[in-house]
């Protein structure tokens, strides 16, 4: 792998951040190679990521014996196997998170999908997988439904790093950041040290072009396609500029609190007319991270040409495209709750076949041990 236009995004300031993780890729070392050549410097994991890992292969087979031969229920057999995993590819991290005292090295584990909407649940299961994973370089993933933000906060003010995910729209990045700056309020009141706190915010890029493009293609606007994902982004980076520069995050950086980076998620390219690297270098700007499924990482690699910030100065051109989708036709706040309400049912659905995967993957190990279930 060429390394780089890699090492070009960490220059300009973009953490590059891998968006997978299996028990084969930590014990090859496969990880531990990207840390040390590649520029990667965190990683994010999803429910479908964990069921693609734990129904391929035959890494996970010991410890579902294990499992199986304790009587482990399905639920907590996934949060042993899955957590398992974090807490490896964290310590893997590790060194990163001490060289960058803090501000990288870190990995992200979702809450149960299913209880998205659900505040006290949400933060319950924020509060276990904690304590389950151990590690200081842990980023709890919570998505941002209208329900989570409360979750986010509450979560925060616990001492606990929180990486939100599943943000599509310019109004809840508003909403996210406003939690954030809540939850490190009532963070210092509770008496924690805001410099040991992270938080990253996930806004997804590549499905907006997807979901727009196709409203496009039905309006006869074949011209706009391709234009939405990067000017949502990058307006949204105007909006983390804006928050970041005042006065009341000045009063919570002087107590040790570091900001919410924006992390662009959902880069991989989906439609095959784009360039591969698109959702990439062209969202460069300092103080951001970018998640690259290793498809993505490899193409960038391979054949990325990082120009620099590619954010500064598009907010008035960003405006104007905006402007001219809605005059097109398209409905901006039924796409971004469309893709809200389709990303919470990819995630249930991804996490249902892991339970299912794992439950079949528990009785054939019962069997084969002749252990009664």
């Amino acid at each position: 792998m060429r390394t780089q236009p890699l090492a070009e995004l960490s220059a300009a300031g973009v953490a590059v951040w891998l968006d997978d993780l299996s028990r084969a890729r930590l014990r090859s070392g496969n990880l531990a190679d990207l840390v040390r050549t590649a520029s990667v410097v965190g990683v994010t994991t999803n429910p479908s990521i964990f069921q693609n890992a734990l129904s391929s292969g035959e890494d996970y087979d010991e410890q579902v014996l294990d499992l199986a031969l304790r009587g482990t229920g399905v639920g907590e057999a996934v949060r042993a196997l899955t957590t398992y995993d974090v807490r490896w590819a964290c310590d893997v991290l590790r060194d990163v998170y001490e060289r960058t005292d803090g501000t990288d090295g870190c990995v992200s584990i979702e809450v149960d999908p299913r209880i998205a909407r659900d505040r006290r649940r949400t933060v319950a299961e924020a509060r276990a997988l904690w304590w389950l994973v151990d590690r200081p370089n842990l980023f709890i993933k919570i998505p941002a439904t209208v329900e989570g933000l409360p979750a986010i906060t509450e979560t925060l003010a616990a001492g606990i790093s929180v990486n939100v995910t599943l943000i599509f729209s310019l109004e809840r990045y508003e909403a996210v950041m406003e939690a954030f700056l809540t939850g490190l309020e009532r963070a210092a009141a509770n008496g924690h040290d805001l410099r040991g706190i992270a938080s990253v915010a996930s806004f997804f890029v590549s499905r907006v072009d997807t979901e727009i493009d196709a409203r496009l293609d039905k309006l006869g606007r074949p011209e706009l396609r391709g234009r939405a994902a990067l000017v949502n982004a990058r307006l949204a980076y105007a909006q983390y500029e804006r928050v970041f520069d005042s006065a009341r995050w000045q009063e919570l950086a002087r107590r040790g609190a570091r900001p919410q980076r924006p992390l662009w998620a959902s880069t991989g390219v989906k439609d095959p007319a784009y360039d591969d690297t698109r959702y990439v270098v062209e969202l460069v700007a300092p103080g951001t991270v970018n998640t690259m499924p290793e498809a993505t990482l490899s193409a960038v690699a391979d054949h990325g040409v990082v120009r620099g910030d590619t954010i500064a100065g598009t907010y008035d051109e960003a405006e104007a495209i905006l402007g001219e989708l809605r005059q097109a036709g398209i409905d901006y706040d039924d796409v971004v709750r469309r893709l809200e309400e389709e990303g919470l049912q990819k995630f249930e659905d991804a996490w249902n076949s892991l339970l299912d995967s794992v439950a079949g993957q528990l009785e054939r190990a019962r069997v084969q041990a002749e252990v009664p279930s």
